[in-house]
């Protein structure tokens, strides 16, 4: 592909949101989103046209190519959320005159709530993993990822991204960060902290590295490596390859609720920026009461 004004402008944007701490996770997404937008901008042997020239047309006949490949309401708000923030920074750079993807009608996502796993199936899953009901190279480390995905509720990339010094054992506390870099304080309850302690007592100690969870070459684990765990053990135990380590966050925030903990208090424990994010989790668990009545009342 001939090098452009578009391509350099698309580097420079995800270098900046290297530079102002954005997860690696968004990187990934809007490099690969903004790159697949010039692509499609650049047709065999043709160059991508001046960024000042990307009119509303263009972008609504971008955007009807997504539909046409049927990519989901949500990959497509994703697509659009990248290429508005990359406008917004020519904008600024002034490279353009207006944030034309404003302009582009946002397509509205589903409103669908998450499956939910109960008390009794998180805990069978963790009874499984525990008593050792596979045979893997690395049995404790394995443990003390689900205890923590489900004792502290943490995103997967929170879990591969913590470090030695993120934990104080003596407290049971971690350091967490999360979005945005912004770090949090999330407690380590009883089991987790038991699993993750026989897990550091073998756990092999590499020169330079701060990762708590290693792979077996004895690097950091990533967060693919860690959904790649999780799916293995939900298959084998549970019979149910849907389990992601997600659902353990969703199972986490749901059980604290209906057991009666307060809704600002998960919002501090789950990271969540803006409680109407931790209110998904009551429409949850009206829907599991209504559910019990439904079957138990006489007047249902």
């Amino acid at each position: 592909m001939p090098t452009s004004e578009l391509a350099g402008q698309i580097e420079r944007y995800l270098s900046e949101l290297a530079r102002t701490s954005s997860s690696p996770h968004t990187l990934e997404a809007y490099g690969t989103d903004l790159r697949q937008f010039l692509e499609y901008l650049s047709p065999p042997e043709t160059a991508p046209p001046e960024p000042q020239a990307i009119d509303l047309l263009t972008l609504r006949e971008w955007l009807t190519g997504l539909y046409r490949d049927e990519l989901t309401a949500v990959t497509i708000r994703r697509k659009l959320a990248a290429l508005r923030g990359l406008f917004r920074f020519m904008l600024r750079e002034g490279v353009v005159r207006i944030n034309v993807a404003r302009l582009v009608r946002t397509p509205k996502a589903p409103k669908k709530l998450p499956e939910i796993m109960t008390a009794e199936q998180a805990n069978t899953l963790l009874d499984g993993v525990a008593t050792r009901q596979m045979e893997r190279p690395f049995p404790e480390r394995d443990l003390a990822i689900f205890e923590l995905l489900y004792g502290c509720g943490v995103r997967v990339s929170e879990l591969a991204g913590l470090d030695l010094h993120d934990l104080d054992r003596a407290e049971r506390w971690l350091r967490v960060r999360g979005k945005g870099r912004k770090e949090r304080q999330v407690p380590l309850p009883g089991k987790a902290a038991d699993a993750l302690e026989r897990y550091l007592a073998e756990r092999p100690v590499v020169r330079d590295e701060r990762a708590v969870f290693l792979n077996h070459r004895g690097g950091r684990l990533t967060r693919r490596g860690i959904e790649g765990i999780v799916k293995l053990y939900a298959t084998y135990v549970s019979g149910d390859p849907s389990i992601h380590p997600h659902s353990f966050r969703h199972a986490y925030a749901t059980h604290l609720l209906a057991d009666g903990a307060d809704l600002r208090a998960i919002q501090e424990l789950l990271g969540h920026a803006r409680l109407s994010t931790t209110q998904k989790y009551t429409q949850v668990s009206l829907t599991g009461l209504m559910a019990v009545y439904d079957k138990a009342h006489p007047k249902a």
